[in-house]
């Protein structure tokens, strides 16, 4: 079982990553540990390629943020598709709990005061760049969208009845 859940900054993605790995007894990753470096260096192209192949270098997991090598490697693709308003709100809330600090999911020294403009762009861009490329790919794989919080656990019912046997 091998899960992609993306969707915009603040969607919602590590929150539910989190829930689905507890609840399935799959182990989670997040993309942003192989996308930056300390301090918010951006790695290459080829340490994020290299990282995600980690990443997914196993026959179970759950992995969350944008990518479309983890997608096309997915089982599964959970997209959370919610407005921009909520994903600012969210992102707020998020910078103020760790606005001098890491998050955990993040490498040291990548505090969210230091890229709340890059952050407020990708959310503004994010539904006419990147969201119609998920959708195409939601056509073609076994995909599920989420626009609310409500929806997630019929999602985590659905998933976990298909991988009772396949993960342990």
């Amino acid at each position: 079982m091998k899960v992609h859940i993306t969707g915009n900054a603040g969607s919602g993605k590590t929150t539910l990553a989190l829930q689905l790995g507890q609840a399935l007894n799959i182990p989670v990753a997040s993309l942003d540990s192989v996308v930056w470096k300390k301090g918010w260096v951006p790695a290459s192209k080829e340490e994020r390629s290299l990282g995600e192949q980690h990443l997914m270098r196993n026959d179970c997991w759950i992995i969350e943020g944008v990518s479309k090598a983890v997608r096309e490697s997915a089982d599964y693709i959970v997209f959370i598709d919610v407005p921009r308003s909520i994903c600012i709100f969210r992102c707020f809330k998020r910078n103020f709990l760790y606005l001098f600090k890491s998050r955990p999911e993040l490498p040291e020294n990548c505090p969210e005061i230091l890229i709340v403009p890059q952050l407020l762009t990708i959310i503004w861009d994010f539904p006419t760049l990147a969201r119609p490329i998920i959708l195409e790919t939601l056509d073609r794989k076994r995909g599920v969208v989420i626009s609310n919080l409500k929806q997630i656990d019929d999602l985590v019912a659905k998933i976990s009845i298909e991988s009772a046997l396949g993960c342990k």
